[in-house]
């Protein structure tokens, strides 16, 4: 799993994105949808439409990384309905939605225990 510093910025797209976007797509996101800096230094956190598959995006200073999760059953949990087109996550917060937690009840999916 990964884990990032305390204070690390991550930023969460709410909308869905179509996951065949690659490095310029999904910078080109961060850029004019979050209208974020892709070169700031966060990771920009997208979701698909049926909510299975995530990619993060992170530049470390010399090169961009694209990192990507692809659930076998059942589905993150994933704002939706909101006002906003980003979240501000804290590190904690990112590890627990990857690893199966519903922020929102605070509780792990039964889909997702081993």
């Amino acid at each position: 799993m990964f884990a990032f510093p305390v204070g690390f910025k991550i930023y969460l797209a709410v909308e869905p994105v179509d996951m065949r976007k690659q490095f310029n797509g999904l910078w080109a996101m961060a850029g004019e949808k979050l209208r974020e800096d892709p070169r700031s230094g966060a990771v920009f956190v997208f979701c698909n439409k049926d909510r299975d598959r995530v990619k993060m995006l992170y530049w470390d200073g010399t090169g961009v990384w694209v990192m990507a999760k692809r659930l076998e059953k059942g589905r993150f949990s994933w704002p939706i309905g909101s006002d906003t087109v980003k979240l501000s996550l804290a590190p904690e917060a990112l590890t627990m939605l990857l690893a199966g937690i519903d922020l929102k009840d605070g509780c792990q999916k039964a889909w997702y225990e081993r």
